[in-house]
């Protein structure tokens, strides 16, 4: 009998479909692997970070039906004033850094404006408490929200603008349960009178004028009725159309200034970032007013010093780092009224932040095993600290970063709401107040606003983040940066990490749980101990480093990251 010789074409198959199944094999072996090394938050492509898990999944949509950075932060942003309405708003304003996949970074800066007209002697309102929330209508500066998303789609976007404003209309007009975060700060005595005292109380109580709480349903009819206008009829609805006119017919109604010809004037600010060298890493910051250049002032101070993973194994070496920190954080404190508008100054007020000599003499200042009275720090007259804000870091599949802070300020703004309109009206004048001698039309207050983007010269690496919480931003993204860049910690451990925020008085402050062992060695240097209640400091974040997509919203506003 002949022997059967199977066909070559056979063969070839056989050895294909060989060949198939050990490429699949190895393939599952590789995921399975990768699912153990890389968690939870982990993508391949893009990724979203903003401080509510519906506000990064509906950025993530965006940018998976195609939308850039851009498209993702914006919609994400909307969702944000619906989610997390106390933060910020189309009422509001914000600065955004945004590096394209060639490199360059560029900084767009809608952030509020003073009117032309506005409370004479407007200084003398501020309040003597040095923390708390400030409310009235005499501190509504110009929006400038919404000009700065259309400009920032005009350069960037991919998707029709419409289509980012689709998932937060159809959140606003339905209700949501409210937010678990949301109904959590509402229960504050302070924050609970603040709202059913002022009329955003129409839109957060229920009939008998209290607060809601956690199982009500939060619904934004006159805001979704407005934002399906600004989706139709772009931002011209806003500064030259009907639902400007509302605005200004509610905000003069409640005794405010502004009028037609403040929003029909807004200018958004586009500018180069600064550069700031930290070794390997190149930052790039927002230059005044934002808090840009005090995040790296402080970076620069403690990357003097010697700084390693190897910090962490020495409760000493620990309390040395700290000490360092808080030093250099009163220096800081020392400086804040050095931030200021350039375009109503020499331009060059906070340019001595970032010289190299300036770092040199105050390093030397900074002695290892004391500390010093207020006027050693320069900081002879202490501004206010104030709590409010959010933040989204986005990367997209073409390598567009976005770090975006937006604002209204304090908490819930200073209370005014837009019936006509559905929009929470920001406070961001009161940001004048102990930092400034001065309030001019046009200008725009100084902020601890500080989005920022990282990279690492040596291996490419890229970290978009930023924070909220006011006064706490400078502290919870400069140590989130210590922890993960040069500690050595993974993204989420260098966020979750408890901070030291030294008030406007020098007070060191200790976040609840924060190492009692550190803690007393810092006391027993004649640090003073302050008694802040409450704790706002948030971080989210984005980064990209050997291929791999790692995204952290911080747990302390309950927030979850989204990718794909």
């Amino acid at each position: 009998m002949a022997k059967y010789k199977p066909k070559p074409w056979l063969v070839c198959c056989l050895i294909l479909v060989g060949l198939l199944c050990a490429v699949a094999l190895v393939c599952l072996c590789v995921v399975s692997l990768l699912e153990k090394k890389y968690p939870e938050g982990t993508f391949t492509h893009a990724a979203v970070s903003a401080d509510s898990r519906p506000c990064s999944e509906i950025g993530r949509d965006i940018l998976k039906k195609g939308g850039s950075a851009v498209d993702g932060a914006i919609a994400a942003l909307l969702c944000t004033s619906v989610v997390n309405p106390h933060s910020m708003g189309i009422g509001g304003g914000s600065i955004v850094t945004i590096r394209n996949k060639n490199g360059n970074v560029t900084v767009y800066n809608f952030r509020e404006t003073v009117p032309q007209t506005f409370k004479r002697n407007l200084l003398k309102d501020c309040p003597k408490k040095k923390m708390g929330l400030i409310t009235g209508p005499q501190w509504i500066g110009v929006p400038g929200e919404l000009r700065g998303y259309e400009a920032m789609h005009k350069h960037y976007g991919k998707l029709p603008w419409a289509k980012l404003f689709e998932p937060t209309i159809r959140l606003a007009k339905e209700g949501i349960p409210m937010p678990q975060f949301l109904g959590k700060i509402l229960k504050y005595p302070l924050l609970k009178s603040h709202v059913e005292s002022t009329s955003i109380c129409e839109v957060f109580c229920d009939k008998n004028n209290t607060v809601l709480r956690l199982g009500d349903t939060l619904k934004f009819p006159k805001l979704a009725e407005t934002m399906e206008t600004i989706a139709e009829q772009g931002a011209e609805a806003f500064y030259t159309g009907k639902i400007g006119h509302a605005l200004i017919q509610d905000i003069k109604a409640a005794g405010g200034t502004l009028t037609m010809a403040d929003l029909k004037s807004f200018k958004v600010r586009e500018s180069a970032a600064w550069t700031v060298p930290l070794g390997h890493i190149q930052m790039h910051i927002p230059p005044p007013p934002a808090g840009g250049a005090l995040l790296a002032f402080i970076l620069e101070l403690m990357t003097e010093f010697p700084l390693s993973p190897n910090t962490l194994d020495s409760d000493h070496e620990k309390i040395l780092m700290y000490h360092r920190y808080i030093e250099a954080n009163k220096f800081a404190n020392g400086q804040k009224r050095s931030i200021r508008d350039p375009a109503f100054d020499n331009g060059k007020s906070a340019d001595h932040l970032i010289d190299p000599s300036f770092i040199q003499r105050i390093k030397g200042m900074i002695m290892s095993n004391r500390t010093h009275d207020n006027a050693y720090y320069f900081n002879t007259k202490p501004s206010r600290d104030h709590v409010g804000t959010t933040h989204v870091s986005v990367l997209d599949e073409d390598g567009l970063a976005v770090s975006a802070t937006s604002t209204i300020n304090h908490l819930f703004g200073g209370g005014i709401y837009s019936r006509q309109t559905g929009i929470i009206l920001n406070n961001e004048l009161s940001d004048f107040c102990d930092r400034a001698d001065t309030v001019r039309p046009g200008e725009q207050p100084p902020s601890s606003m500080t989005p920022v983007i990282l990279e690492n010269t040596k291996s490419g690496g890229l970290l978009v983040i930023g924070g909220s919480g006011g006064s706490m931003i400078t502290s919870a993204v400069a140590l989130s940066i210590i922890n993960r860049v040069w500690l050595g910690m993974k993204l989420k451990d260098a966020i979750d990490a408890r901070i030291v925020f030294v008030d406007s008085n020098n007070n060191v402050n200790f976040e609840p749980k924060f190492d009692k062992t550190v803690k007393d060695g810092l006391v027993a240097r004649g640090h003073v101990p302050g008694n802040m209640p409450y704790y706002f400091n948030v971080v989210n974040a984005v980064e990209k480093e050997n291929g791999f997509i790692v995204a952290v919203s911080d747990g302390r506003k309950i927030g979850m990251s989204a990718g794909y």
